[in-house]
């Protein structure tokens, strides 16, 4: 499972200029699931994002997480952050998870966010997306598990 995080003013995610998803302060997540991936690695992911402390306090460190900052999350699949370029011209999708088998995880990973007591919109999965972000600072993450 791999996540690109990132910090942001306000987002919003659209289909067919249709906006289906939109948050203010908070984070921004984009999820690749790949061969292997399983509901713990879900839950870890979920609890990693969830208290990541990347908001800034009084004296400008980043010590706050997302509850401390009242932040919410757009969550968005994204296969392709399980490709790979290593070899050739042309990305190689072979580790990434069937989306039959990927959008339940991805629910998962949601719901885990929710139980939290995080605020979360989503994109829709499998559509293809405009996603529009105001990134803050900018402060972008990378995770992966294992």
């Amino acid at each position: 499972m791999k996540l690109v995080i990132q910090r942001v003013s306000s987002a919003s995610v659209d289909i067919d200029g249709r906006e289906v998803g939109s948050i203010g302060i908070g984070l921004v997540v984009f999820v690749g699931l790949e061969q292997g991936d399983a509901v713990g690695h879900v839950d870890r992911a979920a609890k990693k994002v969830a208290s990541l402390r990347v908001f800034e306090d009084e004296s400008g460190k980043m010590n706050r997480s997302l509850n401390e900052v009242n932040g919410e999350v757009l969550a968005v699949s994204q296969f392709t952050i399980a490709g790979s370029i290593r070899r050739g011209r042309r990305p190689s999708f072979d580790k990434a998870l069937p989306g039959p088998i990927a959008e339940p995880l991805f629910d998962q990973f949601v719901d885990h966010l929710r139980a939290e007591e995080i605020s979360v919109a989503t994109g829709v999965f499998g559509a293809y997306m405009d996603v529009k972000t105001i990134n803050s600072g900018p402060v972008t993450l990378l995770w992966s598990d294992p």
